[in-house]
């Protein structure tokens, strides 16, 4: 008799643990509305975007910290840092994505990595060749017998020096370049060189800044290049079309929110941006939202005529064989 009534007193406390460790279970596991999953659902993924943390990234960094990564079931990664290269860093495993541009990856398939342009975000190339307001250039073609100041014969300045001067019909035989490294607005108020070439959004904001008044040839008005873009690699695309569209659908909805509320994406990119000065970032944000905006309306839009003219002009400029198949390069499948 003792020990059954022992027993009849312990078993409605065990029937209550047991309902309460089965509801807990329930709550945990359970999405809640809007789309957030919970974070034992949530997919790793990485993004070099080399460099380091800076403004023009902050799509990544709005589509982090407003929960649209997360809302499409990704944990995102941001990796920062000077690579050489990129695009062979993801190629061999080390980030599901890069950010790179059209000529990079271009390149890239010339020496056969199989990697795509899944989104372009800079829909201009953002290189512009800069010379003091009174200079006797007036036109490209005045370019010639002068002195240029480029950071080196790489990357995206270099590419995009030698489109003006394709474009003026000189070649590089016809101008002196100089490697200054990334000393463009000291050497130009210095008067070392006649002119420089740097970003759009950012050697003549410093410029104007310290009172020098300049004038700007901007690449993109004169040929056609593409810009920065989410890359990726086919076999991810092939294997993992969902996961790629979530992310670029989520960076996407990133880069429509900075372009509406520029200063609230300032805040909010201040906690990935050591040492940010809003004044600065403003002002660079501004210079830049005009570069990601597409002339039909659609972020992240690949158009085939670009990429084609591109193509042309590197293989003029012999950075890419002649005879390529670059149809596969792009796609706009992920893009809304």
């Amino acid at each position: 008799m003792h020990r059954r009534h022992r027993l009849s007193l312990v078993w409605p406390f065990l029937s209550m643990l047991i309902l309460l460790v089965l509801t807990t279970a329930a709550c945990g596991s359970t999405t809640t509305t809007g789309g957030s999953t919970s974070p034992a659902a949530l997919t790793k993924v990485s993004i070099g975007l080399g460099y380091i943390p800076d403004i023009q990234f902050a799509p990544f960094y709005v589509a982090q910290s407003k929960g649209y990564y997360r809302d499409a079931g990704l944990d995102v990664t941001f990796h920062h840092g000077i690579v050489n290269d990129l695009i062979g860093s993801m190629v061999l495993g080390h980030d599901t994505f890069v950010f790179a541009s059209g000529d990079e990856e271009l390149v890239a398939r010339s020496k056969g990595l199989k990697v795509v342009d899944v989104a372009t975000v800079f829909q201009k190339y953002p290189v512009s060749l800069i010379v003091p307001a009174n200079s006797p250039i007036q036109t490209l073609a005045d370019l010639k017998g002068h002195t240029i100041g480029e950071p080196g014969p790489f990357g995206s300045t270099h590419v995009g020096l030698l489109a003006l001067l394709y474009q003026a019909h000189l070649t590089p035989g016809d101008v002196h370049i100089q490697s200054i490294g990334f000393t463009q607005v000291a050497a130009l108020i210095g008067h070392h060189v006649d002119a420089v070439v740097g970003y759009s959004n950012n050697e003549p904001l410093q410029l104007q800044k310290q009172g020098f008044a300049v004038r700007t040839f901007a690449v993109s008005d004169y040929q056609p290049l593409v810009s920065n873009g989410i890359i990726s690699t086919e076999d991810t695309l092939h294997n993992q079309p969902q996961l790629v569209q979530r992310f670029v659908q989520a960076t996407l909805k990133g880069l429509k929110y900075v372009i509406a509320n520029p200063a609230d994406a300032v805040q909010i990119s201040k906690s990935y941006i050591p040492g940010m000065d809003p004044a600065r970032a403003m002002s660079v944000l501004e210079a830049t939202i005009p570069l990601w905006q597409s002339a039909n309306g659609q972020p992240g839009y690949n158009d085939k005529a670009t990429w084609q003219a591109m193509e042309q002009f590197l293989v003029t400029q012999n950075i890419i064989p002649s005879g390529e198949d670059f149809s596969q390069a792009y796609t706009n499948l992920n893009a809304s």
